[in-house]
């Protein structure tokens, strides 16, 4: 079983960046697209960006010039460069297979929180 270790969060002023990590514990299979999702309180878990096998990315509407997705299959890591964050992003983040995984998904990690504010 996969194990997924997100890391990088932190309280950080409107207009400021962060970067994302999430390590997993063994192989992320390269056939399959991982993802980024967050979960602010009170509100269902979104994905925010996505990237293949082959590197392309797709990310969601709130998110998209500002958010950039990457992935290190031979480290078996992902990444999440955020800049010009906005209140509205604060959330729990967390790294998984897409949303079109066809298999079960690994058990979600424990997330890394995302504060914006002032």
């Amino acid at each position: 079983q996969v194990q997924l270790v997100e890391s990088g969060g932190g309280l950080v002023e409107p207009g400021g960046s962060l970067r994302l990590s999430c390590a997993a514990s063994a192989s992320i299979s390269r056939l399959f697209a991982m993802g980024w999702y967050r979960q602010a309180p009170g509100k269902q878990r979104e994905l925010v960006a996505s990237i293949t096998s082959s590197g392309s990315t797709n990310y969601a509407d709130s998110v998209k010039g500002r958010f950039t997705m990457s992935r290190d299959n031979a480290k078996n890591t992902v990444y999440l460069q955020m800049h010009s964050l906005k209140p509205e992003d604060t959330a729990r983040y967390y790294c998984n297979y897409g949303r079109d995984y066809p298999y079960k998904k690994p058990d979600w990690g424990q997330g890394t929180q995302v504060t914006v504010s002032s």
